[in-house]
């Protein structure tokens, strides 16, 4: 004969053993994600708030583990390992594959703002409204990977970079050793006469106090301050045309993608369209901490870029954007997409921010 309290006290046992397997379930789609940064680094602060916000989202259904540079492989290895599976997901710039195709340079480093005055603001404008998100999901497949793209940080603009002395010319800034991005921006530099180097960010301090290199770049005052090159480097300059916008993207595994639920994949879209602002809101606030943190406890002093630096680049720009367009149908169809967005948003952005640039440089003149 059935006995009613113990079936039903064996259902609640069950109830709760399937409750507790389905939530252990959920609980173990952990996405890894292999970055080409140490994990000290500020960008990984960012992305960490990031993975929060998705876990948030999802109830801890899915959650983010950063691993730091070299935990899985190397920095140059990253992309292929996420396409392989090797590892979920990676962090980097999208222009680090700019070998892979010309193309992702247009997306992680439009080089002199694309040639057309793209800031990071009018850049996002462009991803989000222009037609530019719709063409960097294309740009996976036209690499032949297996991977989704998150763009996460589309910051900027970056500082020309460091130096021993005081330059005043084009002519002595070619007498440096100058660690550069890599890609196109990187290129542009080669072009005009600079002896760049491209290495990571964590490759910077040693090369500048063993000598290999005398100058470089790696971002803006946040950043630079956090790899030390204050500690050897005092002469800083904060107006560049190489990197106007800089972003930093996540690749996640498309296999790994397509088994997530619709609420995750929604999760990780949310979060990533927030991070998109949250990031440059951020930066400006923690370089103008930064930047004082410089001049004031370690002696930096800040210096005006020589004006026939901005002419020589942007020439050297104009050409690189050009060649790549003749040599690459996609390369041509996003710059053309940029393009055609500045036509639209640049002459009243620009315009309208002109009056806040000399508003801005004038009320930091007084706090000279």
């Amino acid at each position: 004969m059935f006995n009613l309290k113990t079936l039903t006290k064996g259902a609640v046992i069950s109830a709760v053993a399937l409750s507790v397997m389905a939530t252990t379930a959920m609980a173990e789609k952990v996405l890894r994600i292999q970055s080409v940064l140490p994990n000290s680094a500020d960008e990984v602060k960012m992305l960490e708030a990031f993975g929060k916000d998705v876990a948030d989202l999802t109830d801890g259904s899915l959650t983010l583990e950063v691993l730091p540079a070299g935990a899985v492989v190397g920095s140059r290895d990253v992309l292929d390992a996420v396409d392989a599976g090797l590892v979920e997901g990676g962090f980097a710039w999208t222009h680090y594959w700019g070998g892979k195709h010309s193309a992702a340079n247009l997306f992680g480093a439009p080089v002199a703002g694309a040639g057309v005055g793209l800031d990071n603001l009018a850049f996002l404008s462009w991803f989000q409204y222009g037609g530019g998100k719709e063409l960097y999901d294309r740009l996976w497949d036209e690499m032949g990977v297996n991977v989704k793209g998150f763009m996460l940080q589309p910051v900027g603009p970056e500082a020309l970079g460091w130096f021993s002395e005081p330059i005043s010319s084009m002519d002595d800034f070619r007498k440096y050793r100058f660690r550069a991005p890599p890609g196109m921006v990187g290129q542009a530099y080669k072009d005009i006469g600079v002896a760049s180097v491209a290495m990571g960010g964590g490759d910077i301090l040693p090369a500048l106090e063993k000598g290999t290199i005398d100058a470089a770049e790696w971002c803006c005052p946040v950043a630079d301050m956090a790899f030390g090159f204050q500690k050897v480097l005092k002469h800083y300059y904060l107006q560049g045309l190489h990197q106007v916008v800089v972003n930093a993207d996540l690749y996640v595994n498309g296999d790994f993608y397509n088994g997530l639920s619709a609420l995750e994949k929604k999760a990780l879209e949310v979060a990533a369209n927030a991070s998109l602002s949250k990031s440059m809101s951020y930066r400006i606030y923690e370089n103008g901490k930064a930047l004082q943190t410089l001049v004031n406890d370690h002696g930096v002093i800040l210096h005006d870029t020589p004006a026939d630096y901005f002419p020589a680049y942007m020439a050297a720009a104009q050409k690189l954007l050009e060649n790549g367009a003749a040599e690459n149908a996609f390369f041509a169809e996003v710059w053309q997409s940029q393009k055609d967005f500045a036509n639209i948003a640049v002459p009243f952005w620009a315009g309208a921010q002109a009056s806040n640039a000399a508003l801005g440089k004038a009320h930091a003149d007084t706090l000279k």
